[in-house]
């Protein structure tokens, strides 16, 4: 029998039964990542995504002096997915990385496509999740003009602890939008007190 915990997690909505379920943990490939190994390389087309369940994965680019850029994580529970690059069939702008090992399940993007099509309860979830992921990415370039650094690294602790856990502070002070220096000088005024 297949173990379908993890899945009903990842894609929790109220019209998925447990026969659905098991079509979409079959759907699914668990796959081991190496530290530093790369899902997805610039200027390559998406092919599936993933659906994190240990670890932390990042994605990245260079801006237009070729400094790296961390533009998101994904955390365990989080659906890692290159949108445009998978939805459109065009190569990708951005690197996705494992930072520490990870464990993720992968499904291809034809037997997502074959989910949505027969799964009333995948398709409802799938317009729920892009909607939310809308709303994220809106509130974050919102409060990248409106809220501190200061105040975006809390945020950061509390909502997201595992980024900080697992994170090397280069990669997030890129995130936040900072200079290392200027993350270092924000984490010894927090420690002060």
């Amino acid at each position: 029998m297949t173990d379908t915990s993890f899945f009903q997690t990842i894609y929790h909505h109220p019209l998925l039964k447990d026969n659905d379920y098991k079509a979409i943990a079959e759907a699914h490939t668990k796959i081991d990542l190496t530290p530093g190994m790369l899902l997805l390389e610039a200027g390559k087309t998406a092919r599936e995504f993933y659906a994190i369940e240990q670890g932390l994965c990042r994605s990245f680019l260079y801006d237009y002096n070729g400094n790296e850029i961390t533009t998101e994580y994904y955390c365990p529970g989080d659906i890692l997915i290159e949108s445009f690059s998978l939805f459109q069939r065009i190569p990708s702008n951005e690197n996705f990385q494992a930072i520490p090992a990870v464990t993720a399940w992968k499904i291809a993007y034809d037997d997502f496509q074959q989910l949505l099509q027969t799964v009333e309860g995948f398709r409802e979830w799938g317009r729920n999740w892009a909607t939310h992921q809308l709303f994220v990415l809106k509130q974050r370039s919102i409060q990248a003009f409106t809220v501190s650094a200061t105040d975006r690294y809390l945020q950061l602790i509390a909502t997201r602890p595992t980024i900080v856990a697992l994170s090397p502070l280069k990669y997030i002070a890129s995130y936040l939008g900072i200079t290392d220096s200027s993350l270092s000088r924000i984490r010894k005024e927090i420690a002060a007190g």
